[in-house]
């Protein structure tokens, strides 16, 4: 199965100039303790987006791509700062910034008290329950006080757990709303393809950008892509994913996204980016012998510049779908109406 050429971009009028580099502190991701932080509107960006003025700017493409200095969620350097690596990396999706959240404040403070306690108690029972202290061992058979215990209190931390969880797996379930953009990712051996199924069905292939080229252009090598999959900041992405080979897996970890992409079946899942950037994820399903040169590059930009974006690959936009949609099927009788007198001249 060939897949369709990606469509190259065509001259358009300047809709909104290029994202000026993000600020020292553009790149701070939400406090982990606030898994509900404030997100801003659809078309807002850490920078204001302005035309350029004079001849020159007014022949300006509308889309530029995003360089390295808006690369996000990177995994921390050890060298660096090596507790941060070793932790997850930062979340800019609503269901990362609240799985890290639970992650921090909730599963890893119990982990390490349960750790320290069991230690405490083998330590204990070491010094103290040795057969040099105790040449006469205990006979005692039971300790109901003891038994209690160990019983609450593990079901108590175990519905501690739950709740958060439960809340973190709805939200991972969450059903995008109507106004949601659709894009497939299909997955081939070993390169992945992105339609955008409300903007025209245009299609776009990625594949692995060359390791000296992306490592000339400042990008990380066998990270980097060639056509990346530019998505709008701020707006739900119902994000479906399906293969035409073998099993693959869409996985972003900065995004806290993993989807598997199945032949013959089609899965869906909600994605909402909060900062403009780019993320980049992997395969995650060994899929054969170039399994680990399949890398993803996802863009988000704000709303205005994806959209000029969508318009240079030959898309369309909402309203502009729907009157394309509309005008086809009027054109059909007007056809219709025209070859009928033809027809009758002809008897």
């Amino acid at each position: 199965m060939t897949p369709a050429v990606a469509q190259q971009p065509s001259p358009s009028p300047t809709v909104a100039a290029p994202l000026a580099p993000p600020a020292p502190d553009a790149a701070a991701n939400v406090a982990p303790d606030d898994p509900q932080g404030a997100t801003p509107g659809n078309d807002t960006a850490p920078q204001e987006i302005r035309g350029g003025d004079g001849p020159e700017a007014a022949g300006a493409d509308a889309y530029q791509p995003l360089g390295p200095e808006w690369i996000r969620g990177v995994p921390a350097d050890p060298r660096q700062d090596f507790a941060k690596a070793l932790t997850f990396q930062d979340q800019y999706s609503n269901t990362g910034n609240y799985a890290l959240w639970m992650h921090n404040w909730v599963l890893l403070p119990i982990i390490v008290a349960i750790t320290l306690f069991v230690l405490a108690l083998l330590l204990i029972v070491i010094v103290r329950y040795n057969r040099r202290r105790n040449a006469v061992p205990s006979k005692t058979t039971h300790n109901t006080l003891i038994e209690v215990v160990w019983t609450v209190v593990p079901a108590l931390l175990l519905l501690v757990i739950a709740i958060p969880s439960i809340r973190l797996l709805a939200k991972q379930y969450e059903a995008p709303p109507e106004n949601a953009v659709t894009i497939k990712a299909t997955g081939y051996q070993w390169y992945w393809t992105y339609t955008y199924m409300d903007n025209g069905e245009f299609e776009i292939i990625s594949n692995m950008m060359p390791e000296e080229e992306a490592q000339a252009r400042g990008f990380p090598s066998h990270l980097e892509v060639d056509n990346r999959l530019v998505v709008p900041v701020n707006t739900p992405i119902r994000l479906q994913t399906t293969a035409a080979d073998v099993i693959h897996s869409f996985a972003v970890p900065s995004l806290w996204f993993k989807l598997d992409a199945i032949p013959g079946r089609l899965n869906e899942r909600m994605l909402t980016i909060r900062e403009p950037g780019i993320y980049y994820g992997q395969c995650s399903e060994l899929c054969g012998a170039r399994h680990a040169y399949m890398p993803i590059a996802i863009e988000a930009l704000p709303r205005p510049q994806w959209e000029a974006w969508v318009r240079a690959q030959g898309g369309t936009l909402g309203d502009e779908a729907e009157a394309e949609a509309g005008a086809q099927p009027a054109a059909v009788p007007a056809a219709t109406e025209a070859a009928a007198p033809a027809a009758g001249a002809a008897e």
